[in-house]
């Protein structure tokens, strides 16, 4: 099952993203290789295996925070909720959020191939990692109705598929199926 692919590393060379880089040290350095699963919970820091601790990454999302407002996409604010003072991390840069808003309501809309297999894969990650994160519905929110529905339409047909089945005809982009298998779980 997609579920329990086993990740292979076909290249440890550097990617000059500090946490991808790690990633890949961790992945490079299992005697065994892991499943989907077992990386996206140790990678997420989601869970703790004291058996893989030496995998686990820390700090996950505040490190990626820190990494979006190095590069000028979110920003860092102080935030006071009665009791307590939260950080949190706003968008600074609109334009960026925009392009990949647009990029995404295109490839459901203007640029729609009718086959997932046939979708650009960045753009398909994208897809499932907006759904995964609950921000789809937002992504089509500036639509007119009619073209908000086409793509929420054609979204779940995408995502309704079986990721089993996707991931055996996909060529390239059998993760991004192991993934969504592993988010729908």
């Amino acid at each position: 099952s997609a579920l329990s692919f086993q990740v292979l590393l076909k290249s440890d060379a550097p990617t000059g993203d500090v946490l991808l880089d790690e990633t890949l040290r961790h992945m490079k350095a299992t005697e065994s290789a892991e499943t989907v699963q077992t990386w996206i919970e140790l990678l997420t820091g989601e869970t703790w295996n004291p058996f893989k601790l030496q995998y686990q990454l820390r700090n996950v999302r505040e490190r990626i925070a820190k990494a979006l407002v190095e590069k000028g996409i979110l920003t860092t604010e102080k935030q006071n909720f009665l009791l307590f003072d939260m950080t949190t991390h706003p968008v600074s840069n609109a334009t960026e959020k925009q392009r990949l808003v647009k990029k995404l309501q295109e490839s459901m809309l203007e640029r729609w191939v009718n086959n997932p297999h046939r979708m650009d894969r960045r753009t398909l990650a994208l897809l499932v990692l907006a759904h995964s994160s609950d921000v789809l519905e937002n992504v089509f929110a500036s639509l007119a109705d009619d073209k908000y529905d086409v793509a929420m339409n054609r979204t779940k047909d995408i995502l309704d598929m079986d990721p089993e089945v996707e991931a055996g005809k996909a060529k390239g982009a059998e993760m991004i199926w192991a993934v969504l298998a592993a988010f729908n779980k």
